[in-house]
């Protein structure tokens, strides 16, 4: 999968920085845009931003490329998913705490009508 999904030479550099680093981040992100009641559209435009950042990440520190297409789009890609689900949980806990008589959790990404 290096030089497809990744560059730089060790699996492990692209899950510390763009997994673990940058999914807690997008993870906070979607957090923080859902107990805000900004849209999804807000986050998706944060996750875009935030994917460049990771990819200035991976340039300052492991010499990586900053300006390519398909390892910036990989890297939101993976940014978007946990920014995503840190948004549907925390929407989710919002919608059934505020309005607990309406809504009841489905799970923790979703809730139903009552």
């Amino acid at each position: 999968m290096q030089g497809i999904l990744y560059e730089e030479p060790s699996f492990m550099q692209f899950l510390f920085v763009t997994v673990i680093m940058g999914g807690w981040t997008a993870w906070r992100t979607g957090k923080s845009v859902a107990e805000n009641w900004r849209n999804y559209g807000t986050l998706v435009l944060y996750v875009l931003l935030l994917g460049l950042a990771i990819r200035f990440i991976h340039h300052a520190l492991f010499k990586g490329s900053m300006l390519t297409l398909q390892y910036y789009a990989v890297d939101t890609a993976v940014l978007l998913l946990f920014a995503t689900a840190g948004y549907r949980y925390y929407r989710t806990k919002q919608m059934t705490r505020i309005y607990y008589w309406l809504y009841e959790k489905a799970s923790p990404f979703s809730w139903r009508d009552k």
